[in-house]
């Protein structure tokens, strides 16, 4: 093995897991001093950081960090995701990609203090993680050389696994046919059948009970928000990364949260994940009804296009682009009122919203009920509203008949 020069120290966000265990090893017989960094963001139990801290030995790192997220991108991202409602293409919240803005920037936190001169990552040339680390790290230190060991060197996955076998470096070969990522925000899944848009990945590999297995009798829970974020589930109160365990076992446990999200991806080619994210889905779909309840037709208007708008930023790594800290004002100002209980059921792979109520609902039994009597105006009054109401439609409708 080369001797490690000082001046080639960098510093790699490592998982443990084949590619990022390749990446640390061959930096290491290349030279480099490797430091290693995991970062949880929610995904990893205390027997994971054991292995990969064990991991990151044998390969050859002269140092390993392991690096609590969770509260920071629970704060900086969940937060917004459940407040926006954000589900790309209409059902994905987004289940990986912001995590890699959290570990990018610890990235870079840490190879400042190791003084190095690298970062690395271990993303491949054709997706869209490649691009949220870069843009990051660029961002953050346009100093640091970014080594990205499986792009550059166009390797696959079975060659990784004879070159690491060569050298008797141990991994997980249960997973090597798949790439599965899990975090706070869920569970994302590539593999073979998601190069496609027709196959969908078997059972086992989603982690959650198939709806067919899942409880036949559903279970209620009543969810509380105050201003815009979950803070209690039937009563008691627990912190947003709590809920969000807690409703990720819940749900996984009833079937609920599977999905394929097939979009746009940064590069212009269409791509296709296999996720499961039971608690965001939940809340994503609790939050939405509370907030037809309190917010105006024109507050909800609005704050659905720009949040979408925002849902792009974060996924396609733009998240340091100024525009974005312009939307949050606006997300948290529409929060201000989205406070109240949403009564839901989980069976067989559903989420039902049963109720929800507010101190500041706009459903006002007092001024009037939907199809049937009020006390705020007269037959005659709408009679007349309807008559101007309609007046453009009717116009057009007479031009249209001279043409």
């Amino acid at each position: 093995m080369k001797k490690q020069s000082k001046n080639k120290k960098v510093v790699i966000a490592f998982s443990g897991g084949l590619d990022t265990s390749f990446c640390a090893f061959y930096l290491n017989k290349k030279g480099y001093e490797v430091i290693t960094m995991t970062v949880d963001t929610g995904g990893f139990t205390k027997k994971d950081q054991v292995s990969i801290a064990k991991q990151s030995k044998l390969v050859g790192a002269s140092k390993h960090y392991f690096i609590d997220g969770k509260k920071e991108l629970y704060e900086k991202i969940v937060s917004y995701i459940i407040k926006g409602n954000i589900l790309r293409g209409g059902v994905y919240p987004l289940s990986a990609g912001p995590e890699r803005l959290i570990i990018a920037t610890k990235l870079v936190e840490f190879a400042k203090k190791e003084d190095a001169i690298a970062v690395a990552h271990g993303s491949t040339g054709a997706g869209n993680d490649q691009v949220r680390f870069d843009v990051t790290i660029k961002v953050l230190a346009p100093e640091l050389k970014i080594i990205a060991l499986i792009r550059s060197l166009s390797i696959a996955r079975n060659e990784e696994m004879n070159i690491l076998k060569k050298y008797g470096i141990p991994f997980d070969e249960a997973k090597k046919d798949y790439s599965i990522n899990q975090g706070m925000l869920g569970i994302t899944i590539g593999g073979k059948e998601t190069k496609g848009s027709w196959e969908s990945p078997p059972d086992d590999v989603y982690s959650i009970s198939s709806i067919e297995k899942a409880p036949n009798k559903g279970e209620e829970i009543v969810i509380n928000f105050e201003s815009g974020l979950p803070t209690q589930i039937n009563k008691k109160e627990m912190n947003g990364i709590e809920i969000m365990k807690y409703l990720n076992e819940l749900g996984a446990k009833h079937g609920v949260g599977k999905g394929i999200h097939l979009g746009n991806t940064i590069l212009g080619v269409k791509g296709r994940v296999a996720f499961v994210a039971p608690a965001a889905l939940i809340l994503i779909k609790a939050h939405k009804e509370l907030e037809k309840l309190v917010l105006t037709k024109w507050q909800l208007f609005w704050k659905d296009i720009l949040t979408e708008a925002y849902g792009n930023f974060l996924h396609e790594a733009l998240y340091f682009d100024p525009v974005v800290k312009d939307i949050e004002v606006l997300i948290d100002s529409s929060q201000k009122k989205v406070t109240g209980q949403v009564k839901i059921k989980l069976i067989k792979g559903n989420i039902i919203i049963v109720g929800y109520k507010s101190p500041y609902s706009l459903m006002d039994q007092k001024i009037a009920t939907y199809g049937e009597e009020n006390s705020f105006w007269t037959g005659e009054e709408v009679a007349g509203f309807s008559k101007i109401y309609g007046l453009q439609s009717i116009l057009a409708q007479k031009a249209n008949k001279k043409i």
